[in-house]
């Protein structure tokens, strides 16, 4: 199972996503921390300010019960309608409730009569003494209503994360691209080289980080660019100087072959003379695959019309095209695009011969020129495979037949072609037929330099 990859602008995403956040969770945490620190103080504050303020009233209310001879009941300044955030209690040096809050419960709170805080399993108490030591009011904070400010505390921290995350992700993520984008156009750079485009890549515009990157690279395209330059050039002269002393040596033995009597020598010569034609085929392949590689599709805008007709004349000429080939329409119309010449007869001159050499003798070759550009070249032929049929643009392929050729055909047109800003279709079976071959070459108004 191939291991899934990820794009170095999801990477940069993902993880400074995750690091914002962790380092806002932990900010969040610290600022729990302080501010549960800063609530206990400012709690522990109001429960002792209120139990300071509350003594002298408790006093003064029992004193006066005492002089008054009749109880009277302390209101306290808590109270309020619904649940009392502090509740207290006024307990006697005995321990006994003598006053307390309308949600206090008359059971003495589990904390001792000693001034200071004491703390139980549900509440904080503050215990304030009068001067004498005979009265004790007793402040209860329930740590509920603690744990209640944390909570919405804690939740006030976080919820902007919430808010914040996703807005954060697509900022991360412009900001990423944005700065990612210099690798994103030297990838494109890169990408567009080949055998026919050599140009060195842009350094200038681009940031310091990756200027060494593309000089490599261009170091790379100039040595790449010279050994290619090498191995065509290699490969034009020695199809070009072969030329002569091939179609020299194919005529002395085609001399010879009438020379010699029927028998045994002469069918020895024949084969020389087989052989012969076949190193010139191979030899003037060898040529047009040069010139293809050095990029000679492009090309000033040009009328194609007379230069296909021109090749379909020349290609009737060939006893093997003998009252074979029907053209549609019989006069073709202008067909201008931006190709080179040459190249273009380069094309469909293979294509013809192609579609002569592998169909049956004397089945038509049909040549239609058809309106916005397409060029349909169709012969019979047994129908190819899918995989043979996308293999045999490449050099030395060829399908089931036993007709003479090199298989470097279709890879010189599929190569003139894309330089050409075009495309070639290859179908089998031909479009309308049960069998077939059909050879379809789209031409834009656009040529690739």
């Amino acid at each position: 199972m191939a291991k899934r990859s990820f794009s170095i602008t999801r990477r940069l995403t993902i993880t400074l996503t995750g690091i914002v956040t962790l380092f806002w969770l932990m900010a969040a945490g610290f600022g729990m921390m302080v501010m549960q620190d800063e609530f206990t103080e400012i709690f522990d504050s109001a429960l002792k300010e209120t139990g300071e303020r509350l003594m002298p009233l408790v006093v003064d209310d029992l004193l006066q019960q005492e002089a008054s001879g009749g109880p009277r009941r302390l209101e306290a300044p808590t109270i309020a309608h619904g649940e009392d955030y502090l509740i207290y209690q006024v307990r006697d040096s005995g321990g006994s409730v003598i006053l307390h809050s309308h949600d206090a419960t008359q059971a003495p709170f589990d904390a001792p009569l000693q001034q200071g805080f004491h703390d139980t399993g549900d509440y904080r108490i503050y215990t304030a003494a009068s001067v004498d030591g005979s009265i004790f009011v007793q402040i209860a904070d329930a740590f509920d209503h603690r744990r209640e400010a944390m909570i919405e505390g804690g939740f006030a921290l976080l919820l902007p994360l919430l808010i914040l995350l996703p807005a954060s992700i697509f900022a991360i993520r412009f900001t990423v691209r944005r700065l990612l984008s210099p690798i994103d156009d030297l990838r494109l750079a890169i990408g567009t080289k080949d055998g026919g485009n050599m140009a060195p890549v842009e350094r200038e515009t681009l940031p310091p980080e990756l200027q060494p990157i593309a000089h490599s690279v261009n170091l790379l395209l100039t040595r790449l660019r010279a050994a290619l330059d090498a191995e065509r050039e290699f490969a034009a002269n020695s199809a070009h100087e072969l030329r002569t002393p091939i179609a020299g040596a194919l005529a002395q033995t085609q001399r010879l072959v009438e020379e010699l009597p029927p028998g045994a020598l002469q069918g020895r010569a024949r084969q020389v003379e087989t052989s012969l034609g076949k190193l010139a085929r191979l030899s003037e392949k060898l040529l047009q695959l040069s010139r293809a590689e050095a990029g000679i599709g492009g090309g000033e805008p040009v009328d194609l019309s007379p230069i296909l007709s021109l090749v379909i004349e020349d290609a009737r000429r060939v006893p093997l095209a003998h009252g074979r080939l029907h053209v549609v329409p019989e006069t073709f119309p202008p067909l201008e695009r931006p190709v080179n010449s040459d190249a273009f007869a380069i094309v469909v001159r293979n294509l013809v011969e192609n579609a002569l050499l592998h169909s049956p003798p004397g089945s038509l070759v049909e040549i239609e020129l058809q309106p916005q550009g397409v060029i349909r070249i169709v012969n019979q032929a047994a129908v190819l495979g899918s995989e043979l049929l996308a293999g045999i643009r490449s050099r030395f392929i060829r399908g089931p037949t036993s007709a003479p050729g090199s298989g470097l055909g279709l890879a010189i047109v599929s190569s003139l072609v894309e330089q050409m800003g075009g495309e070639l279709q290859l179908l089998s079976p031909a479009e309308g037929r049960q069998d077939g071959f059909e050879a379809r070459i789209v031409l834009s108004g656009q040529t690739q330099r």
